[in-house]
């Protein structure tokens, strides 16, 4: 059985996303962090660093957003969320860069302010990381909006979890009060739309609601 622990809307729903796409059977176990669910022994025994998103597969353990939607894709997606065995030597280098660049660049400054609001301790907090994090979300933005295509996905026809990376990435910074750029705006309000998103969101949030409500 896969287990999913998470918040509806953090980087869980990269994960819970991928696994509606791939149509997998799956369980959402909802972490509280008000009532300290990830400072509970059995959760840190899963990932003792308290952060969330976390998977089981059986006994398996995964943790790190990327590195789990990167372990279903090769377990379970059969291609369906990966580059083609026939891919090209270019779409393959475009989408490791892609996938690093993600995480590396595009998602850092976003995290940078999500620290300095309100995950770090407060003695620890500076607001002034709050600029700094904004330049930089700005310039990896822009390197974005060039790399991005006018429509499709970021290798053409095909979905994959780059994809899922970068437009979670972009649902993240407008959440986060970021100008995000016209061509990256469209490609996030497009999938956005897609029916494994949609699904995944209104699965993991019936249930987190259900668990404040106890």
């Amino acid at each position: 059985m896969i287990t999913l622990y998470g918040t509806p809307r953090s980087r869980a729903l990269r994960v819970s996303w991928a696994l509606e796409e791939l149509g997998l059977d799956w369980q959402f176990n909802f972490i509280n962090f008000l009532k300290g669910d990830n400072r509970a022994q059995t959760f840190l025994g899963l990932n003792p660093s308290g952060k969330i998103p976390v998977l089981t597969d059986d006994d398996l353990v995964v943790t790190e957003s990327a590195a789990i939607v990167s372990y279903l894709a090769a377990q379970y997606g059969q291609e369906t969320l990966l580059p083609s065995k026939t891919a090209t030597k270019t779409e393959l280098a475009r989408f490791n860069e892609w996938y690093s660049f993600i995480i590396s660049e595009l998602e850092q400054p976003l995290w940078s302010m999500g620290k300095h609001k309100f995950a770090l301790p407060e003695a620890q907090r500076l607001s002034a990381m709050r600029d700094v994090a904004m330049w930089e979300f700005d310039k990896a933005a822009a390197i974005a909006e060039d790399w991005t295509p006018e429509s499709g996905f970021l290798l053409g026809d095909k979905f994959t979890i780059i994809d899922i990376l970068l437009c979670h990435t972009l649902m993240w910074a407008t959440v986060f009060e970021q100008t995000i750029p016209a061509k990256l705006a469209a490609y996030r309000d497009r999938l956005q739309q897609r029916p494994a998103l949609i699904s995944a969101l209104k699965k993991t949030e019936a249930i987190a609601k259900a668990a404040q409500a106890e």
